[in-house]
């Protein structure tokens, strides 16, 4: 009876090496990367559209696997609000949404990235971003290709190396 349905088992899966436990950037996501993900982006096939759209990857009517966004998540002040209590917050769990379709460390390895380029994987919603240069692609591939350092979290104050000026609240969001 299981013939019929293919039969025998799957080759084995070769997963990617990932960042040894290590996270990417709350802070860097929050002011750069979910930005780009909730803006109404022109398409290559023509027309507009928001990663966060309803029929996307919203997070209650979309249809687009596991990612899942809140495109009306607050931003989170840390200098008022405990890393616990920011752990709570819709922006939190975009954070952790996007960084579960991520390989820590390899932007070219990672679903957040691969799929709007369609590089190697399909997407539902198509080509989003014209090549990896586009403003939005480079955000995303810097935000994953740097990881907090070995034994720090997401919060860590590290990432002020990822602005110009090295301060989140001033600084603009480096790509390179």
């Amino acid at each position: 009876m299981l013939a019929a349905c293919g039969g025998g088992n799957p080759p084995d899966v070769v997963n990617t090496p990932g960042g040894g436990g290590q996270n990417l950037s709350f802070v860097y996501f929050q002011k750069c990367v979910n930005p780009a993900l909730i803006a109404q982006l022109s398409l290559p096939a023509g027309g507009s559209g928001s990663c966060a759209a309803s029929g996307c990857h919203d997070n209650v009517n979309g249809t687009g696997g596991a990612f899942r966004m809140r495109e009306s998540a607050a931003a989170v002040d840390l200098s008022v609000t405990s890393t616990d209590e920011a752990r709570l917050s819709e922006m939190y769990r975009n954070f952790f949404s996007a960084q579960g379709s991520s390989v820590i460390g390899s932007p070219t390895s990672s679903k957040m990235l691969t799929k709007p380029l369609v590089q190697g994987v399909l997407h539902g919603g198509g080509q989003i971003f014209v090549n990896a240069d586009t403003p939005e692609a480079r955000l995303i591939a810097y935000w994953i290709s740097r990881p907090m350092p070995q034994g720090q979290d997401e919060f860590s104050t590290a990432s002020a190396s990822m602005f110009t000026p090295p301060d989140p609240a001033t600084g603009t969001c480096n790509t390179q």
